[in-house]
């Protein structure tokens, strides 16, 4: 098992070094090591992020934009400076074009209900593949009740890959939106965005991207993408919860109407009629989480100083480990088994029900998730109720991927 993957703990990325940035995973659980397997729920956050958060709040909290006093000057300077990161981040062209939202589940839903909503009528299509996260499906079921638009599904390989030739079929003249995961939250294939998004334009529809999985693991590029819409959050990106981004091209973004009306989305209010702000403020009604903005830019400032691509290949390589590793459990089955995944294990193993094997490691230390992680459609497609899903960030090791297998083999034990 070893010798098929060269050693990932190397000098050439420290490991451990990353870990220490993590107070979290220096704790214990029922008085063992904690083994934090759960990161495409929520990733942990490194000590910058934590103290970003903590200085924002004892040493400038303050609203936003509104102000001319110090402490909003510098809270304003701080969370426009988060936009531009984010910017640079993914490569696009304008810090116009970076929307804060909640989290990928709001950016997704404002696309529905602001770009869609006005767009499209009855008979229009929208495209999902049958691996969305329900984010990415319900918000276009309701657009779908509301406009009398039909929504079309790509089906999935056995492997858990998209279909392209059925994708192909589904397009014609009626599609305006296609809307896919760029990484799938319960069987981590990365799907073909920029070739997806290309077919999309060709048809004439646009393309919303869920990135939640993807931003974490992955260099992105927007531009490279050609997408018009992607949204991705804030806590899986080892930033802080209840933040999120949407970026959108901004001639769509200019064109589209307010998705929430409040303070700081107008430019003047009458009973008569009011004047919207413009990008990106007319999409950010309200006070913001503004101490989440600013700590997800210490987020991004963090993974950049490691390097994406180096994330990306570490993750890689112990995800093989770890595919390796599962292979020699008894009665473990794989479920998504594609050619290109992110470092996500989803499997289920005969005779222990995932809920049950998920206590069972609980006990040992170590956290994984387990049901259908928000993702019911590819249970049914696999005709299972639920999956246990290990998933990985650059701070877990090969050790961690050792205490996984053993508690397997627990759990085999305990249920023979």
């Amino acid at each position: 098992m070893t010798a098929a993957v060269q050693p990932v703990d190397a000098p050439e990325f420290p490991v451990h070094s990353y870990r220490a940035d993590f107070p979290v995973l220096a704790r214990k659980v029922r008085d063992k090591p904690l083994v934090y397997l759960d990161n495409a729920a929520t990733a942990q956050k490194p000590r910058r992020v934590l103290e970003t958060l903590d200085e924002y709040y004892r040493g400038y909290n303050s609203n936003i934009h509104r102000g001319v006093h110090t402490l909003s000057e510098l809270a304003t300077e701080a969370y426009e400076a988060a936009r531009k990161k984010i910017q640079t981040f993914i490569n696009a062209a304008s810090h116009q074009e970076i929307i804060f939202v909640r989290g990928t589940t709001e950016g997704i839903n404002l696309v529905a209900q602001s770009y869609g909503r006005s767009r499209l009528g009855a008979g229009d299509e929208i495209i999902v593949s049958e691996m969305e996260h329900h984010s990415n499906i319900v918000p276009w079921q309701l657009l779908c009740e509301q406009t009398g638009a039909l929504l079309k599904v790509i089906p999935i390989n056995d492997a858990g890959e998209l279909d392209m030739d059925e994708y192909k079929n589904l397009l014609g003249d009626n599609t305006r939106i296609v809307a896919v995961g760029h990484v799938s939250n319960a069987l981590g294939t990365i799907n073909p965005v920029a070739e997806i998004t290309a077919l999309a334009h060709a048809a004439g529809a646009v393309t919303v991207i869920d990135g939640a999985q993807a931003a974490p693991h992955t260099r992105l590029d927007v531009a490279a993408l050609d997408c018009d819409f992607y949204a991705f959050s804030g806590h899986k990106l080892f930033g802080p919860t209840g933040i999120g981004v949407l970026y959108g091209k901004q001639a769509l973004l200019d064109a589209m109407p307010p998705y929430h009306g409040g303070g700081d989305m107008i430019k003047m209010v009458t009973f008569e009629k009011t004047l919207y702000n413009d990008l990106p403020c007319k999409f950010e009604a309200g006070t913001p989480y503004i101490a989440g903005v600013i700590g997800l830019g210490a987020a991004v400032d963090y993974v950049n100083e490691i390097d994406m691509d180096r994330i990306r290949d570490y993750e890689h390589e112990l995800l093989q480990y770890a595919t390796l590793a599962a292979a020699d459990v008894q009665g473990l089955k794989p479920i998504g088994t594609a050619a290109q995944k992110a470092g996500i294990l989803s499997f289920v193993m005969d005779g222990i029900h995932p809920h049950d094997l998920g206590t069972i490691l609980d006990h040992e230390g170590i956290a994984i998730r387990t049901g259908h992680h928000c993702a019911m459609p590819v249970m049914e497609r696999y005709g299972i109720p639920a999956t246990a899903r290990a998933s990985f960030a650059f701070y877990n090791t090969r050790e961690e991927v050792d205490k996984l297998v053993a508690g397997l083999d627990k759990a085999n034990n305990i249920f023979k």
